[in-house]
């Protein structure tokens, strides 16, 4: 089940009435219900892999109450380690087994030696790099003695499972989602109302960006070797909007339906193509995964303290590990390195935090040494983007060496002129609202607030109007796959 479907569309509304106006003076009936909830939501996908969102809740769970009753340092270690060991390897076996085995079998032929090798008929379960970090980061705060371990499996569950960001995140910490599945919650009318907004920017960002975007990007990408250097960069800059669109979107989406039902989700997104450099862009491109390898491994291992080539050391392994954790795919993990080559740079003369704030804060127009900065950051990161849609590192070696030919003067061989040129338009006004909503947590929170509200509402009814009449082909959500 997909958020922008019809089976969502009736979906959501009975698990809201039931949820509100049936459950509504029944904390424990409520996340009962979303465990209900959650369960079909996921199983409409596969149902078998329900049982592995029920293995890792359970396992976790024991984890927990096990790390409550031992009290020596060994004892706790060992179960950390449990937990470690059976997310991480669960994880391991869907997502990385074919690619262990067919990097195993090429390493060798570059010998001379062939191996009887053969890739195994794994299907990947939607979601699982997602609530594995989920669950995982509540062993690891019961461990640091952060968090209390609940004693609630009902809640816990609840936790695991919250259909809105179940398969697609944001990867939420226990210390801050877990604890609202305790306290009573009642519904409030400007809350739901803001989660509305959300909601619909997402769907705009979803249907009418991404996926008008992906028609274009694929078409392009998928027969690459009939196109120019310019056609070539267009299908780039398309597919910089579509994952954008696609991943932002989702996540808007889970937020405002988390706030519908009293829940408050960390902002995932944060106008990450308006930073002036790529520490900025990593603090605003899907924040709960970045914070999490921040605070679980980059910290752990030591950070920035112990030398520089200690710091050098952690920092291409959390984008080795990043690039890795999206995918089983060489193209994934060259992404994460050409990343840590961008930000290596900044931590070692120390200007990786010089711009903690948001972008010409409190003016319409930023200034010129703003604008290079977010035109140099946003060209690094769209020659990334080469990397993580290219089938593999032949087919992104090609993509660039054209780029990077004369043809990239050359007029762009537009498979559609007309359907280009309207995916452009909105563009524009995408990114101008965008813009214009960059302080906020995301571009309709606060924008229009000053406007009359005929005239507000009017624009809130024009862009629904708009998803109607110009969404895309339908495309699964990019994250869906990691």
């Amino acid at each position: 089940m997909i958020f922008n479907s019809i089976d969502f569309a009736i979906f959501f509304p009975f698990v809201f009435f039931t949820y509100w106006f049936l459950l509504n003076h029944n904390l424990k009936l409520q996340n009962a219900f979303i465990v209900v909830a959650s369960y079909i939501f996921y199983g409409m996908w596969d149902w078998r892999f329900l049982f592995l969102i029920l293995l890792s809740t359970i396992v976790d769970f024991t984890v927990g109450i096990g790390l409550s009753t031992s009290f020596k340092q060994q004892k706790r270690k060992i179960w950390l380690w449990i937990s470690i060991f059976v997310n991480l390897g669960l994880l391991g076996f869907f997502k990385y087994a074919n690619f262990f085995i067919e990097s195993f079998t090429q390493t060798f032929s570059l010998f001379g030696v062939k191996l009887a090798g053969s890739s195994l008929n794994i299907i990947l379960p939607v979601g699982i790099s997602f609530y594995t970090f989920q669950t995982l980061s509540y062993s690891i705060e019961v461990y640091k003695k952060k968090i209390e371990p609940t004693r609630d499996f009902i809640a816990f569950a609840s936790f695991v499972s919250f259909f809105p960001q179940l398969v697609a995140g944001p990867i939420e910490r226990a210390t801050h989602l877990l604890p609202q599945f305790y306290r009573k919650r009642t519904f409030d009318y400007n809350q739901a109302v803001n989660g509305l907004r959300q909601i619909l920017w997402g769907l705009f960002k979803k249907m009418v960006i991404a996926d008008n975007c992906a028609t274009i990007a694929n078409q392009i990408f998928n027969h690459s070797d009939g196109y120019n250097g310019s056609t070539l960069l267009l299908g780039v800059f398309f597919f910089s909007f579509q994952i954008y669109g696609d991943f932002s979107g989702y996540s808007d989406i889970a937020i405002g339906c988390s706030r519908l039902l009293g829940f408050d989700l960390m902002q995932n997104f944060a106008t990450p193509y308006f930073s002036r450099d790529i520490a900025e862009f990593w603090r605003r491109w899907h924040i709960s995964l970045s914070t999490w390898f921040r605070d679980y491994l980059y910290i752990p291992l030591g950070g920035s303290r112990g030398g520089t080539w200690n710091t050098i050391r952690n920092i291409f392994i959390i984008f080795f590990v990043s690039g890795f954790w999206h995918g089983a795919n060489w193209t994934f993990i060259v992404w994460g390195l050409i990343h840590a080559l961008f930000f290596l740079p900044l931590l070692l003369v120390k200007k990786n935090r010089t711009h903690l704030d948001v972008v010409a804060k409190g003016r319409l127009l930023p200034t010129m040494n703003e604008c290079f900065g977010m035109l140099s950051t946003y060209a690094l990161s769209l020659f990334a983007w080469i990397f993580f849609r290219a089938e593999n590192l032949s087919h992104a070696g090609n993509i660039i060496t054209e780029i990077f030919s004369p043809s990239l003067f050359s007029f762009p061989q537009l498979p559609n002129l007309i359907h280009v040129i309207a995916t452009v338009a909105t563009l524009l006004f995408f990114v101008s609202l965008e813009w214009l909503g960059r302080e906020q947590r995301f571009a309709l929170e606060r924008l229009g607030f000053s406007w009359p509200t005929w005239f507000r509402l009017s624009f809130y009814a024009s862009l629904c109007i708009t998803i109607f009449l110009l969404a895309g082909q339908q495309q699964a959500f990019i994250y869906f796959q990691f």
